[in-house]
Order: structure tokens, then C-alpha cells, then sequence
């Protein structure tokens, strides 16, 4: 169905920066609430259409968040904004608390008390934490071993004890995401070790014998998608495993050297990361039908398509790695930021 007023939070992100345009795509009206931080190209900006409106804001401004909800009359809010990854999240754990927590918290509520009907949360497969068992499934114990994750797992009890028969909330914990974006990150996996073949002409994996479920960026796009209209008695209150494929860090080195040059050196360093889990995502097509449909070699494809046409000008610089930007600019996230719509 088309046509539907939606807030996205965290909408000039990753995620954010392929979901909206395919959702005006669509026909929906779209409101992106983000801070910005990684700045925009208007030559590339996904956002500008006349069906989307930008709103330069901090989620830790509940005064303001309040005024947009109340003025917006969105049906559905797409919460993608966080600061993003553990390492990220480590760098300042209060920060972290109050963006993930504290503004998840808020805005959760307020969007319930103005009237929004559905509201879709963008937890992570982190909140399981380390697991023995050959398949994560939904129904095992959150056991998170990071702020990061904490954080996201207990966002998901506070939306699971406002869910009712007029506010739907789902929570979707996602694999590692992978694949080109206006919005590029080459700090996650695939996306990192293809870097490294395309431009130091070697890959360096930490371990390699940890196991990482991945799903294309596009894939995940269109699971939040598919949500927009799956039936409530289905989705509400429950969380969504999305995944395409589980491998060993070692095995996607070889898969992208593979892909790129078969003579590419593969160089393995200790590591003392312990996690290491196997994402199990039937329930998601079991429930409502959906599979990820992109394998995961089509990421490294759009990666060496986009560096080979231009789109990655400067591959080195930290706009694209979180913790290094974040490093480089600790004022700019540690504070809040200015609206401007």
C-alpha cells in the first residue's frame, strides 16, 4: 500500500540512505529526522524529492522530537538513528546510553501518544551475545555482552511492553549489513575486507574462524519494507532475525578473493574477539514469507563497480569508518545538535 506518512530516523545513514528513496519510490511520504553528521552530497543525496523532508535534528532533543511527532501524523516510524557498531559505541558509553537508550525510550512513548500506529526498531543480532547452540533463533535469551548491545536489547522491552492493539512494535535484529550505499561504511565486514583487496592488494583477517551472518543492505531495506504492510497479528510484539548467509571471516576473505583476484594474499592476525554465532531467519519466512534474495558476492560486485566509476572518491578518508570520524569529531556527536529544518 502506498501512500503512507512515515518518519525515519537515522534516514541519511547506511541503512537509511537506500531504505528512503525506495520508500518514496513507493508513493509513501517521508520525513527524515538525522543529525547529519556525516554531512550530504547534493549531487548524490538521496533525499531530495519532493515527496521527502529533511529535518537536522538530535534525537536527545525530546522537546523538539515531541513537536515533529505532534505535527507530523505519521503512521509508522522507522527508528534507524543510533551511534552504530561496538566499537563506536565504546568510544563513550554515556553518549551511547543516552542516544540508544534514553532517546530510543522517548521516542518510542511519545510516538505511541501521538496517535503512530506502527513503529519499527532497528535492534541487531548483537543483543544474543556469544552462543554454543547451531542456531540463533529468536526464542533463545538475550545475553548481551556490549553497551551497544545492551542497549539495543533493552529497547526492545521497553517497545514490547507498549505494543497493544493500537501501536504495533517489531524488532528487527539484523546480521551484519553489506553492499554499496550513497551513505558507504567500509568498517563492516565484507564491506571492509573488500576495501582492502581493491586497494592495498591484500586482506587482513582478524581470527577467522569466528562466524559472521551478513545480509545485503538492499535485502534489509526491503524486509522494512515488507513490514510496512505485513499483518499486525503477525509481527507485533515479536522480534525478526534478517540474514542471508553465516561464514566464516576466513571464508568471505576467500569468497572476495575469489571474486576479485585469485592471487590476492590472504594474511590472518590473532584475535581475541570472542563472538561467534550461526543467525538462524526462518521465522521471518515462515511468518511473512520474506528471504533475502542477494548473495552476498553481489556486495563485493557494487563495491568494485562503485570505486571503479568514481563514487568512493577517497577511500581513506574517516567519513566512512564510524570510530575514526567519531574520534575525529568528539565534539560534534558528544553534543547536541541543532534543529534546522
Amino acid at each position: 500500500m502506498s501512500d503512507k506518512k512515515i518518519l525515519v530516523t537515522g534516514g541519511a545513514g547506511y541503512i537509511g540512505a537506500v531504505l528512503v528513496p525506495e520508500l518514496v519510490g513507493q508513493g509513501h511520504d517521508v520525513t527524515v529526522l538525522d543529525a547529519f553528521l556525516y554531512g550530504t552530497d547534493p549531487s548524490s543525496d538521496p533525499m531530495v524529492h519532493d515527496r521527502c523532508r529533511r529535518i537536522r535534528a538530535d534525537i536527545r532533543d525530546f522537546g523538539f522530537v515531541d513537536s515533529v511527532l505532534a505535527r507530523g501524523s505519521f503512521e509508522t516510524v522507522i527508528h534507524l538513528a543510533a551511534i552504530s557498531n561496538d566499537p563506536s559505541s565504546a568510544l563513550d558509553p554515556e553518549v551511547t546510553k543516552s542516544v540508544n537508550l534514553d532517546a530510543v525510550d522517548h521516542l518510542m512513548r511519545s510516538a505511541k501518544r501521538h496517535g503512530v500506529k506502527r513503529f519499527l526498531y532497528a535492534s541487531s543480532a548483537s543483543v544474543y551475545g556469544v552462543k554454543d547452540t547451531e542456531n540463533v533463533t529468536e526464542d533463545l535469551p538475550l545475553e548481551p555482552i556490549t553497551i551497544y548491545a545492551e542497549c539495543k536489547a533493552r529497547g526492545e522491552d521497553i517497545l514490547n511492553s507498549l505494543v497493544d492493539d493500537d501501536f504495533v512494535g517489531v524488532s528487527v535484529r539484523s546480521a551484519t549489513v553489506c553492499g554499496y550505499s550513497p551513505r558507504l561504511r567500509l568498517d563492516l565486514t565484507i564491506n571492509l575486507l573488500t576495501d582492502q583487496a581493491l586497494t592495498d592488494r591484500r586482506i587482513r583477517v582478524f581470527g577467522g574462524a569466528q562466524m559472521r551472518p551478513n545480509v545485503h543492505v538492499r535485502d534489509l531495506s526491503r524486509f522494512y519494507r515488507t513490514l510496512l504492510d505485513a499483518p499486525a497479528s503477525t509481527i507485533s510484539g515479536e522480534a525478526f532475525n534478517v540474514c542471508r548467509a553465516n561464514a566464516s571471516v576466513r571464508s568471505l576473505a576467500e569468497m572476495i578473493q575469489g571474486e576479485l583476484d585469485p592471487s590476492l594474499p590472504i594474511e590472518t592476525v590473532p584475535s581475541d574477539d570472542p563472538r561467534s554465532y550461526h543467525l538462524c531467519a526462518d521465522k521471518a519466512r515462515d511468518r511473512i514469507g520474506f528471504e533475502p534474495e542477494r548473495d552476498l558476492v553481489v556486495a563485493v560486485r557494487e563495491l568494485r563497480d562503485a570505486y571503479a566509476s568514481g563514487l568512493v572518491p577517497d577511500r581513506s578518508s574517516p567519513i566512512y569508518r564510524n570510530v575514526a570520524w567519531m574520534k575525529a569529531h568528539p565534539i560534534i556527536w558528544r553534543g547536541l545538535t541543532k534543529q534546522a529544518s
